[in-house]
Parts: structure tokens; C-alpha cells; sequence
């Protein structure tokens, strides 16, 4: 009998979860499917095997991978980059980027309202932020050649000379620090902005004038190197490419290039990557975060945790313990504990990965801050796995739609190219082939980051021995 309120009170609680689920869930996830998958087998098989995977390649490092202070051969300061794309495509790139990023503009402030009617939105968001994120890691860092905003500030630097070197020396200690900025405000335009072409043209507008105001302040060679966050995440990304350009270190554009063995690019700044300034690292951790946070906020359990135990623990005081009372006030205060974790997200990334170079230390030795920053590269096949099996499905249910744009990218009617028919309604992936091209992604990132930080510890520590006890952690 005495328990009748407590039960009451619980069971208010998850009513109110329930509400709040539906609530909160606005549109439905473009790359999560609305059926119940059973999966061919139990999902502790799946996960027995990927570790049983990790183990065995961590055992076969140790036992046969050799090379120490050789085991790169590409410093990219020491090697030539013999092959050069022609003049003659460079500029029919620059002409081609500045046009897209002109149209998208153009077809958000005077298309379609409808966001999947409409060009802007699938040519941004699908075709740019995602698929050519995953083209860089194939072609090279060519998004420094063809980036639309430093072809614009080229183009205003040859009329005024001075724009080019800025009014101010870029400070050394602001580092990556703008980039992390505004990273996380794209992120967050990403997760929790209102998703319609006229607010993306106006973003677009933006994010336009300040990149041409910072390079008129700090120079274009800087500002393209720290500050616009596209170019420092694809320069990253770019890494693990078979094709390497001469400015992957950031250095000014040039259409030399060269081939090389897969993810080499990962060792071939190492001996140098103790100077790396430290915001770099946690633009890296940034990356891996926010693709987790973004899979983790749109969980039940996600929601469960603040609406069920956040809320009845923390927050009853304030708003009441009557959940249908507290509901319009809790909503408003979920808007700000999404944008607060998806802070704290990188933050928590960050002290957990200086945790395991704090036991790497005492196991193998070194200083905690230079092998950090050393070990900084061997987390970007985790985090271009992560992000494709998370969003890869959005280009084969949405990216294909971008053929009949083109041929009516304002939404009028037009069918400029006669593709205006094609595919106009979205593709639905196969979900058993999405689950075992995720399982079998995921595996190889991880392979191939633990191979890459083996590497770099035959490097750093010399020996074989030494190298191995360094990685256990």
C-alpha cells in the first residue's frame, strides 16, 4: 500500500518519457530504417569475432611487424611529387566549385520550399559534406585546390594585393581553435538547426563573408590552414589517400601529386609531430564525437536517461515532480543538455585518449603531450569508418535524387538535361547489407588504426618490444 505512490510516480515518469520521445523525435532519421531487423546471428557472435579480429592483428604486430625509425617512407618534405594535374583542369574545378557553391545560394534564396525538391540541400549535405568527405580519401587533399572561398579570395587578392598577407600575423597560440569553433556550430546546425534551403543559403552567405573577412585579417595561407574548418577536416581526411598532394602539410595549394601506398600519409609527418600544435588533437577527437554523439542522441536510452532519471533525481525541485505540468519547461531545458553534451562530448574523448597515453607512459615511457600529438593520426581510420557506416545510407537513399535535381534544381518544373524523372523517390538500402557492411567497416578502420599506431611506435620507441607493451593500452 505504501508503495502505490512511488509506483505512481514512476509510471508518470515513463508515460512522460514516452511523450517526450515521440515529442523530441521530429522528422525521421534519414540513415535509420523504421523496421525491426533480426539479426542472421546473435549479436555477441558479431562482437566475439571483431575482437577476436583486433587481438589476432594486435599479436601479429607484435610478432612480424618491423621497420622502427624506416617504418615510413613518406616525409613528404624529403620526396619529390613528379606528376602534376594540367593547369587547364585545376581551373575548370575552381570554375565548377565556385559555380555549385553560387547555385546552392541561388536555389536557397529562390527554389523550392521543399527541402527534397530542392538542389541546394542534397548537393550541400549529401554529395559535398558526405560524399566528397569520402572522395578526399581516395583523390587526395584536391578540396585546397578547388576550395570556392579561397578561389574567391584569390581572385579578390589578384584586384587588391595587400587581401593575400592580411592585415595581422596569425597568432601561434590560437592554433586549430577557429576551426574547433566552428566545426561545432556546423555540427550543431547539422543535429539541431532547422533544416530548409533559405536558412541553409543564409548559412552559406555567412560562412561566406566571415572566410573572406578572415583572410582580408589574417592572410589567406593562414586563415585556410587553422581557420576554415572544411579545409583542415578534408586535409585530415585526406591522409589515408593513395594519392598525395605537396601541400598536405598545409603548405600553399600545388597541383603536384604523387602516388602512394594506402594511409602512409598517416606516418609521414611523425617525426615532426611532436610540434603539432594540441587544438589539432582535439579537432581529431571532435570528428570521432560527434558522429558517436550524433548515433547516441537519437537513442532510446539517450532519451530514457535524462526524461526517467535525470529529470525525477535532478530537476523535481525546480519544475515540480508532475511530469505532465513539467513537460512544456523540460522540453526547453532538453535543448540545452543536447548542446551541453555534444560540448562535453569532445572533452570527455580527449581525457579518456590522455588516459591511455598516461598508461602508455608508465608502461613504456615518453611524455605524455609529444606522444599524444604523434598518436593524434592513427585515429582517422576510426573516425572515417565511424562516419560512413553511419551516414553512408543517406547517399544511396537521398545522393542518387541529385540527377533530377540538376535538371530542376530550382523546383520550376525544368528538365534542363532530361533527368528530371530519375529517381525521384528515395531508395531504401537493404538492411541486412547495411549491417554487414557496417560490422565489416568498422573492422578494418579498427585493423588499420591499430597497424598505423604500431607503426608509429616502432618509431618512437625503437625496439619491437617496447613498441608492443606501448599499445597495449
Amino acid at each position: 500500500m505504501f508503495n502505490k505512490p512511488h509506483s505512481y510516480r514512476n509510471n508518470a515518469f515513463r508515460l512522460a518519457a514516452g511523450i517526450a520521445l515521440l515529442a523530441t523525435s521530429g522528422t525521421a532519421s534519414a540513415h535509420s530504417f523504421a523496421v525491426v531487423y533480426t539479426l542472421p546471428v546473435p549479436f555477441h557472435l558479431y562482437a566475439w569475432g571483431a575482437s577476436a579480429t583486433l587481438v589476432l592483428s594486435f599479436i601479429l604486430l607484435a610478432l612480424f611487424a618491423t621497420g622502427g625509425k624506416r617504418a615510413s617512407t613518406d616525409d613528404a618534405s624529403s620526396t619529390k611529387f613528379p606528376r602534376q594535374l594540367p593547369r587547364s583542369v585545376v581551373v575548370l574545378l575552381q570554375m565548377l566549385s565556385v559555380a555549385s557553391l553560387v547555385l546552392c545560394v541561388a536555389t536557397g534564396l529562390c527554389g523550392i520550399v521543399s527541402p527534397y525538391d530542392n538542389f541546394s540541400m542534397t548537393w550541400f549535405w549529401i554529395i559535398f559534406v558526405l560524399g566528397y568527405c569520402y572522395l578526399t580519401a581516395v583523390i587526395g587533399d584536391l578540396y585546397a585546390l578547388i576550395n570556392p572561398w579561397r578561389v574567391t579570395s584569390n581572385i579578390i587578392g589578384a584586384i587588391i594585393p595587400r587581401y593575400r598577407s592580411g592585415l595581422m600575423r596569425y597568432p601561434k597560440w590560437l592554433g586549430y581553435w577557429p576551426a574547433i569553433l566552428l566545426y561545432g556550430v556546423f555540427i550543431w546546425l547539422e543535429l539541431f538547426g532547422k533544416s530548409t534551403p533559405l536558412l541553409l543559403a543564409y548559412w552559406l552567405l555567412g560562412y561566406s563573408a566571415l572566410n573572406l573577412l578572415m583572410v582580408g585579417l589574417f592572410g589567406r595561407q593562414s586563415w585556410f590552414r587553422y581557420g576554415e574548418f572544411f579545409s583542415v577536416l578534408l586535409r585530415l581526411v585526406a591522409r589515408l589517400a593513395p594519392i598525395g598532394f605537396a601541400h598536405e602539410d598545409g603548405s600553399e595549394p600545388q597541383a603536384n601529386f604523387r602516388f602512394r601506398a594506402p594511409f602512409s600519409g598517416l606516418l609521414s609527418s611523425s617525426p615532426s609531430a611532436d610540434k603539432t600544435h594540441s587544438s589539432l588533437l582535439l579537432f581529431i577527437l571532435f570528428m570521432l564525437a560527434a558522429t558517436a554523439f550524433d548515433g547516441l542522441h537519437e537513442s532510446k536510452l539517450w532519451l530514457q536517461f535524462y526524461w526517467q532519471w535525470f529529470y525525477p533525481q535532478f530537476l523535481t525541485d525546480y519544475v515540480g515532480s508532475n511530469p505532465f505540468v513539467a513537460f512544456p519547461k523540460l522540453r526547453e531545458w532538453y535543448q540545452y543538455w543536447q548542446v551541453g553534451w555534444l560540448i562535453a562530448a569532445p572533452v570527455i574523448y580527449w581525457l579518456v585518449y590522455l588516459l591511455g597515453i598516461g598508461i602508455m607512459v608508465a608502461m613504456a615511457g615518453g611524455k605524455i603531450w609529444p606522444l599524444a600529438k604523434r598518436f593524434a593520426l592513427s585515429l582517422l581510420p576510426i573516425v572515417l569508418v565511424y562516419h560512413i557506416t553511419h551516414y553512408y545510407t543517406m547517399i544511396e537513399s537521398h545522393g542518387i535524387k541529385i540527377i533530377a535535381l540538376a535538371s530542376d534544381p530550382f523546383g520550376y518544373g525544368w528538365n534542363l538535361f532530361g533527368t528530371a524523372d530519375w529517381y525521384r523517390y528515395n531508395i531504401v538500402p537493404d538492411v541486412e547489407t547495411v549491417w554487414h557492411v557496417q560490422v565489416v567497416l568498422i573492422v578494418i578502420g579498427h585493423v588499420v588504426s591499430l597497424c598505423i599506431a604500431h607503426l608509429e611506435a616502432l618509431r618512437v620507441f625503437g625496439d619491437r618490444r617496447t613498441a608492443t607493451v606501448s599499445q597495449l593500452p
